[in-house]
């Protein structure tokens, strides 16, 4: 379809076009010297030790999982309304997700509260989402965390750089996971990186990234290395030099386009602010300090109880503009359906998730593009009644 206004577009220029021709005139395109760049700059900006690049989030997910020591038995709370792949990355290591509700009508995160009402004997660690970049209250999950002994794992899809008391998102926790998804704020179409300050887990995570191998190709071609052993199982996690490349140039650009993503969103709250629409605010004022920031992901707003949001989503769909919902809760779908300690009702999320739309945003947005969608999402509304 060709919309007048797409949920999402990529920024690409000519830097992009040129960064992706030097891995192919330099005839090495599988991982190499490109990526341990991209790995040093995303370390650096992120403010963490060590950065680790992977071919996706999902793949980031499972390594971080199983490396923060996770095991078959363990029980992992997660949030129910996110991707599948935060809780399907829990089962690739034979553990169980549990699913958590969302804190409250203005915050689709989940809260210590929420995951220390799951807590059992079984419970080994928590991953907490930042829910369309806003952050989770970290403070809190770490106090939890050591009165309970649980390992925090951060999925950071959303999150990029989203700031909390001066901290990035991606260094709270054990581990974090990043997405370079065609939708991301960088993206490289597919692509992941995993963060951590724990040099073991680093370690295992590089290791586990490609075949348990103790050295790469690149090393052996370079005559770094002439064999290899392997010293335990891995998976081809491994991300491409012409993906690096191009997710370098978009790490450079990222400040522009974090600038260009808080004047959309900041037009959608002035535009709906007297409208019935709500906008959450996630408790960002009372967990964050001066200074912090938000690296906006996604903009999700709750249409008023009692209306269908569908048929919301159906009348911008008439006038040209693409919208989506973040997320369907995980606990409704037909795979998580009927299994213990998975499928408890979580009676907020549900709720929620059914009034939630998620509405366009990206850098190139113009304000009269918002405006668009606002006074359709507003005649909308009126039509709906």
């Amino acid at each position: 379809m060709n919309w007048r206004v797409p949920l999402f577009e990529p920024d690409f220029g000519n830097a992009e076009l040129e960064a992706i021709k030097i891995p192919i005139l330099n005839q090495w395109v599988t991982m190499g010297e490109i990526t341990a760049q991209l790995e040093a700059e995303f370390a650096r900006r992120c403010g963490v030790k060590h950065a680790i690049a992977v071919n996706n989030c999902t793949a980031a997910l499972h390594l971080a999982v199983e490396a923060a020591g996770i095991r078959p038995g363990d029980e992992v709370i997660c949030p129910t309304l996110t991707f599948v792949a935060t809780a399907n990355a829990i089962r690739y290591v034979g553990a169980t997700p549990v699913l958590c509700d969302s804190v409250g009508p203005d915050n689709l995160n989940i809260g210590p509260a929420q995951v220390e009402a799951l807590i059992t004997s079984r419970t080994r660690g928590v991953v907490v989402v930042h829910y369309a970049g806003f952050p989770v209250d970290m403070s809190g999950m770490q106090e939890l965390a050591t009165k309970h002994g649980l390992v925090i794992i951060e999925d950071c899809a959303h999150a990029l750089f989203s700031t909390l008391q001066g901290r990035s998102c991606g260094t709270w926790g054990k581990v974090a996971a990043f997405s370079f998804f065609g939708n991301k704020n960088i993206t490289c179409g597919e692509g992941g990186m995993v963060t951590t300050n724990d040099d073991a887990v680093a370690s295992r995570v590089r290791n586990m990234r490609s075949h348990g191998m103790t050295t790469l190709t690149l090393d052996r071609y370079k005559g770094r290395a002439v064999g290899y052993d392997v010293i335990s199982h891995g998976y081809n996690y491994r991300i491409d030099e012409i993906r690096s490349a191009l997710a370098l140039v978009q790490l450079g650009r990222l400040d522009g386009f974090l600038a260009e993503r808080r004047r959309v969103r900041a037009r959608y709250c002035e535009r709906l602010q007297s409208s019935e629409i709500t906008i959450p605010d996630f408790e960002w004022k009372r967990i964050s300090a001066p200074g912090d920031s938000v690296g906006y992901h996604i903009m999700p707003v709750l249409v008023p109880e009692g209306i269908d949001r569908d048929g919301v989503a159906a009348r911008l769909k008439e006038n040209g503009i693409q919208s989506s919902m973040h997320y369907r809760p995980i606990h409704l779908f037909s795979a998580f359906l009927n299994k213990p300690t998975i499928a408890k009702r979580h009676l907020l999320t549900e709720r929620l998730a059914e009034r939630q739309i998620t509405l366009p945003m990206y850098p190139t947005m113009t304000n009269g593009q918002v405006d668009l969608v606002c006074d359709c999402l507003i005649d909308s509304l009126a039509a709906k009644k």
